[in-house]
């Protein structure tokens, strides 16, 4: 079973994939790989020179057909699994606000939706990321309620 580590830094010549917590209107933005039945946050491993907040600029593109939004980092992760060696993504949250009509990669379908999915293409992962950025929002107001 995977282990799922977070991380404040992390060198960035670690990170080899970059996934996007994406909203629009408030809904859970999830796409459907045209070779699978489940659902996954937009997301994908960075080409050789790429900077890591360009990957997921390209694959929120590319999987969900996003052109206008907001982009933000929230925190550096690792999924370790027994015997191999551990391997480091970057998380960003973004704010979608327009959509493409047409998708440019193998993805099939996007969804919005309220509801997070019960049928996840990494059901041992992505629950976690999506608790940590729980965590950290309540986090930020508790902060902000302090000032």
């Amino acid at each position: 079973m995977p282990e799922v580590r977070f991380y404040e830094t992390v060198p960035d010549e670690k990170f080899k994939f970059a996934v996007i917590m994406a909203k629009t209107g408030g809904k859970w933005v999830f796409c459907r790989h045209r070779e699978r039945s489940t659902y996954e946050m937009p997301g994908g491993h960075r080409e050789e020179g790429e900077a890591i907040l360009d990957t997921a600029k390209r694959e929120l593109y590319e999987e969900t057909g996003a052109v206008t939004y907001s982009i933000r980092p929230v925190c550096a992760y690792s999924v370790a699994k027994a015997g191999a060696e551990e391997s480091f993504g970057m998380l960003y949250y973004a704010e979608i606000e327009e959509f493409e009509n047409e998708l440019h990669s193998e993805i099939e379908e996007i969804i919005i939706t309220e509801e997070l999915p019960d049928n996840w293409t990494y059901p041992l992962i992505q629950p976690k990321l999506m608790e940590y950025m729980r965590k950290a929002g309540e986090k930020e107001d508790e902060e902000a309620n302090k000032s």
